[in-house]
């Protein structure tokens, strides 16, 4: 092993609050949230505007970022690997925001905001999707989480050390910086164009772009539903998302069928593929100490 590959900063371990959450398929529920709420300050915003294929190759781009995601958790001595491709990959990104300020990629500040916002997404959306942590779980999933911004180059001077310290934080984020910006109303605009998805077999994708006419609209408005019902109301607030009290009791409904029906689906089904394979791994490294 390399010296390099030794130092390399350790994933979040397996078994852990993490490996629980980000794999299962109910994560692919969360993660809009997570994303709107980024690209809500306005220097990230002008990055993934400027920047980032996301209109012209929407299903390329949600693949490759899912499989990054699952590697920093999933992914073992991959994990650092596809740290350091990330922080490459942004080493170029620059420009200036709606504001007229110039903003980079890797500036610490933004790119601790991007890896921030999977913590209190993951918290609230739990409780709705799978159920409500626990204090000590909270607790564990923030150190994990922690873990996930060092595995991206992030230095744990620019990320809140514990969850006392992460939540000022996150109250003056909200408050000094986040706002509606053209990426977001895009995200939550149920009219935007998107083209039909260009993955999995060829009949599949013949069907789906006959019938994208008449699937889109329904798929947009549970994307937004979901987008807004999923994130911390504060962030909602802060960006200026309605949501009504009507909706929070449909999205309180629709969490209890979730809740009730994935923990009966097979694994192959219940976990994404990385995830899987992962799990699988470590069941069988346990059996062969066990023997």
């Amino acid at each position: 092993m390399s010296r390099a590959a030794a130092e390399d900063p350790l994933p979040p371990p397996p078994g852990g609050v993490l490996w629980g959450l980000a794999g299962d398929v109910r994560a692919l529920l969360m993660l809009p949230a997570a994303l709107t709420m980024q690209v809500a300050h306005p220097a990230v915003g002008a990055g993934v505007d400027e920047h980032s294929v996301f209109r012209t190759d929407p299903w390329g781009r949600g693949e490759r970022s899912l499989r990054s995601l699952q590697l920093w958790i999933y992914g073992g001595t991959e994990a650092a690997a596809e740290g350091r491709r990330l922080r490459e990959l942004h080493r170029t990104i620059q420009g200036t925001d709606t504001h007229g300020r110039r903003y980079h990629a890797l500036n610490p500040a933004y790119y601790s905001w991007v890896h921030a916002t999977g913590f209190p997404v993951y918290r609230h959306a739990a409780g709705y999707l799978v159920r409500e942590l626990t204090e000590a779980e909270e607790r564990q999933l923030y150190a994990e989480w922690l873990q996930v911004g060092r595995i991206l180059g992030i230095h744990d001077r620019d990320m809140p050390q514990t969850i006392e310290e992460f939540w000022p934080y996150f109250r003056k984020m909200l408050a000094d910086e986040i706002e509606a910006t053209v990426v977001v109303r895009e995200l939550v605009d149920v009219h935007q164009r998107v083209p039909p998805p260009d993955r999995g077999p060829a009949p599949l994708r013949l069907g789906l772009r006959i019938l994208w006419p008449l699937l889109l609209p329904p798929l947009a408005r549970f994307r937004r539903f979901m987008t807004i019902g999923l994130m911390p109301p504060d962030a909602r607030e802060a960006i200026g998302l309605d949501w009504t009290d009507e909706q929070e009791r449909a999205l309180r409904r629709f969490g209890r069928v979730v809740r009730a029906v994935v923990p009966l689906l097979p694994e192959r089904l219940r976990y994404l593929p990385l995830a899987r394979e992962a799990r699988r791994a470590q069941r069988l490294r346990s059996d062969r100490r066990a023997r």
